[in-house]
């Protein structure tokens, strides 16, 4: 569940921060998994500010330019080089200074540099809107009207300050916290703040043109079911706060009647539909079961077969929508509806819940009404609705609001034992502390004597119904961390939780590696300076050098692993041992520029020859890239190292043809070939992979916690692509692009089949790639597959130049 922080701070005042709000949230039962920002545009326009134009003159070398100075607030003009045909002197500009990064409106991200343009200094970019993402037009610079001082931060001219979103682990007993509303409620009891709900004073009712009739069959199922109509509406896209909104907790907007049904749902806990009234005939609403195997059409457009135990919303004549779980295509709002029948329910949590596991069907309202929402909430939410559907798409309020509410809801009776409650929390806290953190949480004490209290709790905790509840909300409220551990507490109770052992993590590792068939070598760390005359000037002024040296070829401590595995070949090869797989784990020491030395830990791997010995049944074939890389991806998983980025290898005189695995721009890994020079330079005329893994870095970042999960309930799909690109372009420039373009339901990309040759144009190459795509919640369509693959097609070609072979 995503919460927005913005948003929440419309309901609740706080001054402390998203960090603060965050620890306090976890403390308390709603773990905040992760913190992540929103930003209004990319960048957030980071390092752009308003300035003003101090002079303006044509460059003296260029008929289309001007040479301007601003004030950018820091004391000293900036000299900046312009080409917009309407600059002028007195002007209020945006400015992106020196080393901010512009995200232009379709195009890439660039950073501003201090440069020369025409021999003229120009320390910055003055910015037409596309250039900064605020918009698209690129007729000229913006020119403000404003008063704000010179170096204010163009974020806060735009109004476009971030938000803070936090995503929170619900568990399935916190159904009253599913919206902000019941963040708020958990903020009021923590902060001893209280929170104020959205007015809707300003509700009524308009006329009684257009009256619906609801008629409720089954009771049982729905137990409440209001409704209101609202006319003259005029669909359309939503106001950009309202966008804004919802973008924040990852819904995208679709027009302004639903997303004020998704913003109440979120703001609110309480789930709405939205129904064109020209499609309600007779107009009448039914609330009932229909006949086993009657076939319904939902929103995605696919027809179900209803159960008889399926609770239907249906006009005199058809079924709508599946209560509580999915509208119908029929009668869903489109850019022709013009008066609408907002539906306001509490539907029966087993009658949901069964509808949607029989139909495979998870929606944002099924996922709140079957763990139980708040019929208290229903009319609240009613007009709060209909007030936002006048404000963002007109309209007037064109019948009496129905409340069919035969048998009301009513709060859970129940009696505390203040001993006993003590006696569950393991520490006494206190009658009074007691009192105040369930009134704080809005459970009423109807009566209290010395040792209990009687309390009524309120239909929107639905998981508070006995005493051992209620001291749960009183612990987790009081905070877990606050109870002391008694001085008599034995260590046996508490379960081990040992730190990481670095010499069994390496053992095992080494283990691994040794198990798919590599030589452990140990090797002496002094070594040969002449080496390192290989290695190039850097590697030659940081090497550590012996001073009472024995020998002229043992006179350094070695700055690599490679030499010293090079000897090892060497010998190796020189008797007759050409297919060798070797690894060394080792000290490098390094001389740093403060003269100070570093001593650290590395990794090494070195393959030559063939992949196995010649045999009858198998011809034999030389080592390649990817048997060493499969066996460092491997080390690197064992490791459980987390996340990492792969790029080219910089230019090495040690190294070519591979690649780097960065964690955090942290170089933990390098696989190449062995430069054909250096190897020679050792008598080694074999082909040398190598690779080198920064194990000191690595051991650091160890996590020992393994991610289980769940086995999916519903089938992946696999879809191949082809297509032609660049040479220099590398799968994992794929792979990111993939899953920046799909983030949601692509699980794996795959590539199967490389091809470089005299079919295809010269300096490409053609990729054959597998996409897995999984919904954990669902089934995936045919239409949602060919989406997502039509959009990955489209960045391919966008982003990289392909071409889709088709």
């Amino acid at each position: 569940m995503l919460i927005s922080f913005d948003w929440l701070k419309q309901l609740i005042h706080t001054d402390k921060t998203a960090e603060e709000v965050g620890a306090l949230l976890t403390g308390a039962g709603l773990e905040v998994e992760s913190l992540h920002v929103q930003e209004a545009v990319k960048g957030g326009l980071e390092g752009i500010v308003i300035g003003e134009v101090l002079t303006c003159e044509r460059h003296p070398d260029a008929d289309r330019l001007s040479v301007t100075t601003v004030d950018i607030g820091t004391g000293e003009p900036s000299h900046i080089v312009c080409g917009a045909p309407n600059v002028a002197a007195g002007q209020k500009v945006v400015v992106a200074t020196v080393n901010s990064t512009l995200y232009p409106t379709g195009g890439e991200p660039f950073k501003i540099k201090k440069s020369k343009i025409r021999g003229a200094v120009s320390e910055g970019m003055i910015c037409a809107e596309d250039e900064i993402g605020v918009g698209t037009s690129h007729a000229g610079i913006m020119v403000l009207d404003t008063d704000l001082p010179n170096g204010t931060p163009a974020a806060e001219y735009f109004g476009l300050s971030s938000d803070t979103v936090f995503e929170i682990g619900l568990t399935p007993n916190r159904a009253d916290a599913a919206s902000h509303l019941g963040v708020a409620r958990d903020l009021k009891a923590l902060l001893r703040v209280p929170y104020t709900l959205p007015s809707v004073e300003d509700f009524k009712v308009n006329n009684t043109s257009c009256p619906i009739e609801v008629v409720v069959e089954n009771i049982e199922g729905c137990p409440r079911y209001a409704g209101v109509t609202v006319s003259g509406v005029k669909v359309g896209p939503s106001p950009e706060w309202l966008q804004k909104r919802l973008r924040a907790i990852g819904l995208s907007p679709i027009n302004n009647i639903v997303d004020v049904t998704n913003f109440v749902l979120h703001e609110l806990g309480q789930p709405l539909h939205a129904f064109d009234t020209d499609k309600i005939t007779g107009n009448k609403i039914v609330v009932r079961n229909l006949a086993e195997g009657t076939p319904f059409v939902t929103l995605d457009g696919v027809e179900r077969k209803l159960r008889a135990t399926d609770l239907m919303i249906c006009n005199a004549q058809e079924p709508m929508a599946i209560a509580g779980v999915f509208g119908g295509k029929a009668s869903g709002v489109s850019e022709a509806t013009t008066s609408i029948f907002i539906e306001s329910a509490y539907f029966s949590p087993d009658t949901v819940r069964r509808t949607g596991q029989v139909h495979g069907l998870k929606t944002d309202a099924s996922f709140r009404f079957e763990r139980g929402t708040d019929p208290n909430m229903v009319l609240f939410a009613l007009k709060r609705a209909a007030l936002l559907v006048q404000e963002v798409a007109g309209g007037e309020v064109s019948s009496e609001i129905v409340d069919v509410y035969p048998y009301p809801v009513q709060n859970q009776e129940l009696t505390l034992s203040i001993d006993r409650a003590h006696m569950l929390i393991g520490q006494y806290i206190g009658a009074e502390r007691i009192k105040t953190i369930l009134t704080d949480l809005g459970i009423q004490i109807t009566g209290e004597t010395e040792t209990h209290l009687n309390l009524s709790v309120p239909p929107f905790k639905v998981d508070v119904q006995r005493e051992a509840d209620v001291v749960e909300e009183i612990l987790r409220i009081y905070g877990f961390n606050n109870i002391e551990m008694s001085e008599d507490l034995a260590t046996t109770y508490l379960a081990k939780f040992p730190n990481p052992d670095p010499e069994h993590i390496t053992r095992t590792v080494l283990d691994y590696i040794a198990a798919n068939g590599f030589h452990e070598i140990i090797t002496n760390s002094i070594t040969d300076s002449k080496y390192y005359t290989l290695a190039g000037e850097e590697a030659q002024a940081s090497l550590v050098r012996v001073l009472n040296y024995n020998s002229e070829d043992l006179d350094t401590l070695r700055g690599n692993m490679i030499f010293s595995g090079l000897e090892v070949l060497r010998r190796n090869i020189n008797r007759r041992q050409r297919d060798l797989k070797l690894f060394e784990l080792g000290r490098v020491y390094a001389q740093q520029p403060d003269g100070k030395y570093k001593e650290s830990t590395r990794l090494a791997f070195f393959m030559t020859g063939n992949r196995s010995a010649e045999s009858w049944n198998e011809a034999s074939s030389k080592v390649a890239f990817h048997d060493l890389a499969g066996v460092v991806q491997n080390v690197l998983i064992k490791l459980n190292a987390g996340e990492w980025t792969v790029q080219p290898l910089e230019a090495s005189n040690l190294m070519r043809q591979g690649i780097a695995y960065l964690k955090n721009d942290t170089v933990v890994a390098q696989i190449g070939v062995v430069e054909q020079q250096v190897a020679r330079a050792l008598e080694v005329k074999e082909q040398v992979w190598y690779a080198e893994l920064n194990w000191d870095y690595l051991l650091k970042k160890y996590r020992s916690s393994l991610v289980a999960e769940e086995l999916p309930k519903f089938p992946e799909v696999r879809r191949d692509l082809s297509l032609v690109l660049d040479r220099n372009i590398t799968f994992d420039q794929l792979k990111q692009v993939a899953f920046r373009t799909e983030r949601k339901l692509l699980q794996d990309v795959n590539v199967f089949d490389v091809y470089e040759g005299d079919k295809i144009e010269a300096g490409k190459k053609a990729y054959a790639l597998s996409f897995t795509l999984l919904d954990r919640q669902q089934t995936l369509t045919d239409k949602v597959i060919d989406s997502i693959m039509n959009r990955l097609m489209q960045q391919f070609e966008k982003q990289l130049g392909a071409v889709i072979r088709k």
